[in-house]
């Protein structure tokens, strides 16, 4: 028989000693996170075994619903535990029982477990393949039984996979699909041989009109909020506020200095683009990216990325992770174009698990779900 866990709140030293110990945590499921997020309560959750190790640990958010003493629990992209033990229950089951004694309604996670990888060109010609709506429609280069047997063990515990949404207000939901570029074992010029042609040729047209990368502080967030405005009227996405990326820069970087680095690209005393990259361990995002309509001749959003890979390589990164993309891949998709821009980059589309629910409280469940519908329409 499978011994018994133990779960318990820790400190956010022996998390971040836990989170320091593994190949790879989201920075959502660190406690800096449970900072930025400041319109939720934030735990961190420690599983430890039968000789008192701490085995694995999860950020847990928590947000008390309108008018009711009770609250949604949620982890994203965690906990950070084994997913592939055979006694699952004794990782989930404490777990849910904890949470509902503080409160909970009902726990939203993210398993980071793997399913499917598709290569850039197996990408790419799904996108050129009329018959090919979505990306799971083409064959994946590579694919993981046991993340799939996962998911059907999930539902037979009680779990069901939620819909994918956005993170504003109680939509909480991070991105299924992502792009991401290997870095292990690779030099920069493997990588940049990975690059396509339209890539390479940008950062060389950059270079030559003479823009100019450069890293960015405290004092340059309002530079890049002003863009980051721009482009979420451009493209359509409701912008957080100035306070939000203050915030953000302030607790991050007080638990790491190299947690979060801001860029900017110059172009003739104008500031064209500005990305954030985040870092933890060997994990290095593509955070927020933000760009004016103007010059874009010049592409600096090429030399922003091609800087920043650049750094997260000099950094020992494993990989760069450009976030999420769409898996539709129709012509009539305005993020269709995002998507081939990160495919340029070389890599591959990554699938995760997707989030999961489970209702501690059926009735009030429901009523979140009738209320999350209503606010969507």
């Amino acid at each position: 028989m499978t011994a018994a866990l133990r779960l318990q709140p820790i400190s956010r030293a022996e998390h971040l000693a836990f989170a320091g110990s593994r190949p790879s945590v989201s920075h959502m499921q660190l406690p800096s996170w449970g900072d930025v997020k400041a319109d939720w309560r934030a735990e961190s959750l420690g599983w430890f075994d039968g000789e008192g190790r701490i085995v694995g640990a999860g950020l847990v958010l928590l947000r008390a619903l309108p008018k009711v003493k009770r609250c949604l629990a949620y982890l994203p992209e965690g906990p950070v535990i084994d997913w592939h033990d055979p006694g699952l229950e004794r990782w989930l089951d404490p777990f849910l029982a904890y949470l509902k004694q503080r409160g909970a309604f009902a726990v939203k996670m993210g398993p980071p477990v793997v399913v499917r990888r598709w290569s850039a060109d197996a990408v790419k010609e799904a996108i050129a393949d009329p018959a090919a709506r979505r990306l799971r429609d083409a064959e994946a280069t590579s694919k993981d039984p046991r993340a799939l047997e996962l998911g059907e063990r999930l539902r037979r515990m009680g779990w069901r996979q939620a819909e994918a949404g956005g993170e504003e207000g109680f939509a909480a939901g991070q991105p299924r699909y992502v792009f991401q570029v290997p870095f292990a074992g690779r030099s920069l010029d493997d990588i940049q041989r990975g690059l396509n042609q339209q890539w390479r040729r940008n950062v060389k047209k950059a270079e030559k009109a003479g823009v100019k990368v450069v890293r960015g502080g405290y004092e340059d967030l309002p530079a890049f909020y002003t863009l980051y405005a721009e482009t979420a009227e451009r493209d359509r996405f409701i912008a957080r506020p100035l306070s939000y990326f203050q915030r953000m820069w302030t607790v991050l970087t007080a638990e790491h200095p190299d947690r979060m680095r801001l860029y900017l690209a110059h172009h003739e005393g104008e500031v064209l683009a500005a990305a954030t990259m985040l870092t933890v361990g060997g994990h290095v995002w593509y955070s927020y990216g933000a760009s004016t309509s103007r010059r874009r001749e010049v592409q600096p959003n090429n030399a922003i990325q091609w800087r920043m890979m650049c750094d997260a390589h000099e950094l020992g990164a494993s990989v760069y992770d450009f976030r999420g993309i769409t898996d539709t891949l129709e012509e009539s998709n305005h993020l269709l174009g995002l998507l081939r821009f990160k495919v340029g980059a070389g890599g591959e589309a990554v699938e995760y698990l997707g989030e999961w629910d489970f209702p501690l409280n059926k009735l009030l469940h429901k009523a979140f779900d009738v209320y999350m519908a209503r606010r969507a329409s």
